[in-house]
C-alpha cells in the first residue's frame, strides 16, 4: 500500500474520530473516558464510586452523569484490538507468543468483537464477533514469521478502522522490535493516537534488540502513555503470560466515566480533560486515562 493511500486512509480515520465521539454523545449525551486506578504496587484498585472522582475540562468542573465499575453489562461495549508482530525476527519466539495470545484472547468473553492486525512487511486486518472466535484462533495459529516490521503502518491501519466504533476501545500490541518498513512516521502515528479514543497496552519483548532496545522501549512507552494505557517489557518469554494476566486484570477493573460537557461548541478543537481522585486515603494511587479529546465538528 502506498504512502499516499495510507495517509488518505488515516486522514479519514482522524477526521472521523470527532464524528464517532459525537455519535456516542448523541446516543447518551456523554463524553466517555475509560479510567484505570492502581495502588503503589501496580495492582488495580476496585470498589470506587463516582463520588471518588472529579472531572475538569479546560479547568472547568464537569458533572459525572454515567459511571460503571468493572461490570461489563453496565459499561459501554468493549471493542478489543490485538496487534501481532509476525516479522522475521519473531521466528524463534512466535510459537510461544501465539500460545500466550490465544490463552489471553480466550479470557476476553466480555469483548463485543476482536480486531486482529498481524503484520510483517505487509499489514493484514480482520474483525471477529464472539461467534467467530474459533476462526480468530485458527488465524493466529497459522501465522508464520517472515519479512520486515511495518509496526507504524499496522497501528495506523487499526486506528483507521475504529472511527465508527462506539464504546470502549482497547488495543493490545505485541512486538519484539522497532519499525523497519512503514511508510508512516513515528510523529504521524503519535498524531493519530492522540486523535483516537483507543487505550493502548504494549507487551514489548525486546531482549533480542541490542543497542536499539532503549529507543524502542521509549517509543512503545509513548504509544501507551499517550492513550492512558500501559507498556510492559518482559525479560523472558516465560513472563509474557504474566503480562497478559496483568492486562486482563486492568481491563476487568476499568472505570467508565461519562459527562455532558459544559462547552457545547462543535468546533473540532482539542479539549484538555483532567480526572482526579478526591479521597485523601487514595493519595498514593495512580490514575491513568486519556488527557483529553477532540470536540465534535458540525457537518
Amino acid at each position: 500500500m502506498s504512502r499516499a493511500v495510507l495517509l488518505a486512509l488515516f486522514a479519514v480515520a482522524a477526521g472521523t474520530v470527532g464524528a464517532a465521539q459525537q455519535t456516542f454523545r448523541t446516543a447518551i449525551d456523554l463524553v466517555h473516558f475509560g479510567v484505570v486506578v492502581t495502588d503503589k504496587q501496580g495492582s488495580p484498585i476496585t470498589g470506587l464510586t463516582a463520588d471518588d472522582f472529579e472531572v475538569k475540562e479546560a479547568g472547568k468542573p464537569q458533572t459525572i452523569k454515567f459511571f460503571a465499575a468493572g461490570d461489563p453489562s453496565a459499561a459501554p461495549p468493549l471493542h478489543l484490538g490485538f496487534l501481532l508482530d509476525a516479522s522475521g525476527s519473531m521466528e524463534e519466539d512466535l510459537k510461544d507468543v501465539r500460545t500466550a495470545a490465544i490463552k489471553f484472547l480466550n479470557t476476553m468473553e466480555q469483548a463485543e468483537d476482536i480486531t486482529l492486525v498481524d503484520f510483517d512487511t505487509e499489514v493484514r486486518m480482520a474483525r471477529y464477533s464472539g461467534s467467530e472466535y474459533a476462526r480468530l484462533i485458527e488465524r493466529i495459529r497459522q501465522r508464520k514469521a517472515d519479512g520486515m516490521t511495518a509496526l507504524y503502518d499496522a497501528l495506523g491501519v487499526y486506528l483507521s478502522g475504529t472511527g465508527e466504533q462506539t464504546g470502549q476501545k482497547v488495543l493490545i500490541m505485541y512486538t519484539d522490535g522497532g519499525d523497519t518498513r512503514s511508510t508512516l512516521t513515528m510523529s504521524e502515528v503519535m498524531d493519530l493516537l492522540r486523535a483516537s479514543d483507543v487505550t493502548v497496552y504494549v507487551v514489548g519483548y525486546l531482549e533480542h534488540q541490542g543497542s536499539a532496545r532503549m529507543n524502542q522501549r521509549m517509543e512503545l512507552t509513548r504509544f501507551a502513555e499517550t492513550t492512558g494505557g500501559l507498556a510492559l517489557f518482559p525479560t523472558s518469554l516465560k513472563e509474557v503470560d504474566k503480562m497478559y494476566e496483568k492486562i486482563e486484570r486492568e481491563i476487568a477493573a476499568r472505570y467508565s466515566l461519562g459527562y455532558l460537557s459544559t462547552d457545547d461548541r462543535w468546533d473540532g478543537a482539542w479539549r484538555n480533560v483532567e480526572i482526579r481522585l478526591k479521597r485523601p486515603d487514595l493519595k498514593g494511587a495512580k490514575l491513568r486515562t486519556r488527557t483529553g479529546y477532540f470536540a465534535p465538528l458540525k457537518k
